[in-house]
């Protein structure tokens, strides 16, 4: 984990910081926070102060995992990128729909839980309502969300318990080293939203 942690710091120049880890036993992999309903286990903050000890410096990264080698890859949002996070099944049919377009995306991830998540220019989150109602739809019942300053998310290949590993559905590239503003890339992703919204409402 420590070498993907350190190509994050030193190829992207992305802050990251050590999460929770998989305890295995009798093979069954389990939080090492200890609890039996987590719902990230395996991958989420294991302080409370994890935003002042994220870092780029690939010098202190190989020192915050020497101890916990297997400790997750965490990346704090709202810094070098924010996320605008979505259902998998719309993110793939947006994601197809944006590359037709040839629109200049960032890196995507896919959770093991069900979502994608698009990078974006840092300040993304703090505009996304409002451009959605510019739109014509409502924020709430989209199920469109956005990370900004004091998120997190895991990065690959940070593993969820028996759900699997965090993927990147868009590897990070050079190509795509320049990320889009959310402006960019809303409309697509609004509307593959809403139009799931209603077919799931039967409209």
């Amino acid at each position: 984990m420590v070498e993907h942690a350190m190509r994050y710091a030193e190829e992207r120049h992305w802050d990251v910081f050590p999460g929770a880890w998989l305890d295995f036993s009798r093979g069954v992999p389990r939080c090492s926070c200890g609890a039996a309903d987590c719902e990230a286990p395996g991958a989420h903050p294991v302080h409370a102060d994890w935003a002042e000890q994220a870092t780029g410096s690939v010098t202190v990264v190989r020192r915050l995992w020497s101890d916990r080698p297997d400790a997750s890859v965490l990346l704090p949002t709202g810094r070098t990128f924010d996320v605008i996070e979505v259902p998998e099944t719309t993110g793939f049919l947006a994601l197809a729909r944006m590359e037709r377009m040839e629109v200049e995306l960032g890196p995507v991830i896919g959770t093991p839980d069900g979502r994608m998540l698009f990078f974006v220019l840092p300040g993304g989150a703090a505009k996304l309502s409002d451009l959605v109602r510019k739109l014509g739809w409502s924020p709430n019942g989209l199920g469109l969300t956005a990370l900004g300053e004091g998120g997190w998310v895991a990065a690959p290949p940070s593993r969820m318990g028996t759900r699997g590993p965090v993927l990147w559905a868009r590897q990070p590239t050079d190509a795509n080293r320049w990320l889009p503003d959310v402006e960019e890339i809303i409309a697509p992703l609004a509307y593959a939203c809403g139009r799931d919204a209603a077919a799931a409402r039967g409209d």
